[in-house]
């Protein structure tokens, strides 16, 4: 059913939902992929499982023995350790397992001479196979498990589980860059600021990969994934994210505070642009405490830091910066005060050529 196009799964719709069709459709691929929302809304899914090796065994004895539609007629033999073999390689799919034995039988039968047994080999599946060929789909369910498994062991900070995704999908001939963008995208969600160095590690592993290619190119591939899984975590810059994303839908187009605006004219001078902006290094410590979000957001923390990694240092810089902020919103509160009841301005220092 996966071959239909969303059109002709639309056309279904009005004739299932009024009884006129009875839909059975099958599909090897996830149905949440392929199939449209309505349609599957409409349907039970039943899911079927891959095999058990025990069971494509029986299977293959069947078709062995079978002298009508399998390979009894010809009197072939296998060896126990061959079916097991076969089983191991056809990753829970019946229809593989018969290929396999069938192209077996068929190098037997163009290799054998006169009064040569009928007895099939492991031998035989040897000559037969250059690699063993693994479960995967480059553009279906697979591919989205095996990409899932590789990001979220690298997550979890287990190196051995992401080398063997990493080289699981290589030997299944997926698209390297495929797999570094995601190591990349790693760096930043789940390391983030506790290391900050592993982003320039996984960047340097892609281009690093497109230098050298294949075979060497898988080497820092797997460098910068045992880098991301054995780094600190944190989530922190994209949890950043999120609450700056929903803060700007929220709150809308908010203004720009006067002390922050450019003054590259006289109008915009006299309209006070940029007036009241104090330049951070000429204070002592290069920090002004200067507000810079709108007002409307005033107070608001969008990036909290974790307590891994190097992002322990920046919590700490920022809990000094919050303190000097207060006592510097303080002493300005005041001076403003002191300004309404003597009527006389406080000296301000400002660089405005800045």
């Amino acid at each position: 059913i996966h071959r239909f196009n969303k059109a002709q799964q639309d056309a279904f719709l009005p004739h299932v939902e009024n009884g006129t069709i009875v839909l059975i459709g099958a599909t090897t691929e996830n149905p949440s992929f392929s199939i449209i929302a309505p349609l599957l809304s409409r349907c039970r899914v039943l899911t079927l499982t891959a095999l058990e090796e025990s069971e494509l065994v029986c299977i293959m004895r069947r078709a062995l023995d079978d002298r009508e539609r399998g390979l009894g007629g010809e009197g072939w033999r296998a060896e126990p350790a061959l079916l097991d073999r076969i089983a191991g390689l056809s990753d829970g799919d019946a229809r593989r397992a018969l290929t396999l034995l069938e192209q077996c039988a068929a190098l037997a039968r163009a290799e054998g001479g006169p009064g040569q047994g009928r007895e099939l080999t492991v031998e035989a599946l040897s000559n037969l196979l250059r690699r063993e060929q693994l479960l995967y789909d480059r553009s279906g369910e697979e591919h989205f498990n095996l990409i899932s498994a590789f990001h979220k062991s690298m997550r979890a900070s287990d190196p051995d589980a992401a080398v063997y995704w990493l080289f699981r999908m290589l030997e299944a001939g997926e698209d390297p860059l495929w797999i570094a963008r995601r190591i990349v995208a790693a760096a930043s969600e789940d390391v983030g600021m506790a290391d900050p160095q592993v982003l320039q590690v996984a960047v340097a592993a892609l281009h690093a990969y497109q230098f050298l290619g294949l075979p060497e190119g898988e080497l820092p591939l797997a460098h910068a994934a045992i880098y991301v899984a054995t780094a600190p975590k944190s989530n922190s810059v994209n949890e950043a994210r999120g609450a700056a994303k929903h803060a700007v839908k929220e709150q809308g187009a908010l203004p720009v505070p006067f002390h922050l605006l450019n003054a590259p004219t006289g109008l915009m001078k006299d309209l006070g642009y940029g007036r009241e902006y104090t330049y951070d290094h000429d204070a002592p410590d290069h920090y002004s405490g200067q507000p810079c979000l709108p007002e409307a957001l005033g107070g608001k923390s969008l990036y909290r830091p974790g307590d891994l990694g190097f992002e322990e240092q920046i919590k700490r810089r920022m809990e000094v910066w919050a303190e000097k902020r207060r006592e510097r919103l303080g002493a300005a509160a005041t001076s403003k005060t002191n300004e309404k009841m003597t009527g006389t301005p406080s000296l301000h220092v400002v660089r405005k050529d800045r």
